[in-house]
């Protein structure tokens, strides 16, 4: 593995994305159930898969082109549907403290 500057970005990124879980599973404790229990849940999964595919893009030199290109379009698909459920979430939480 070379280190160029897109290996320390990775790196960075990754960094990044560990503090992310941490965040993730120490705020989850304190998520009540329900709906936004639910999609709390299911932005855990995303957090870990995006960990796991993180961890993966200091190595996309050793990985065959066309898997890499596979793994950076599941990156940017499950990324799309956090985006979608993290603003779900959001218009939920702003709804309950208008109401």
């Amino acid at each position: 593995m070379k280190f160029d500057i897109s290996t320390w970005i990775s790196i960075a990124a990754i960094f990044v994305m560990l503090y992310c879980l941490f965040l993730v599973f120490s705020l989850g404790k304190s998520v009540p159930g329900g709906v936004v229990g639910k999609q709390w849940k299911f932005l855990t999964f995303l957090v870990v898969l995006f960990t796991m595919g993180y961890l993966t893009t200091p190595f996309f030199g050793l990985i065959p082109a066309q898997l890499v290109s596979i793994l950076v379009s599941l990156i940017f698909f499950f990324g799309a549907i956090y985006v979608v459920i993290t603003v779900k979430l959001i218009h939920s939480i702003i709804e309950a403290l208008s109401a």
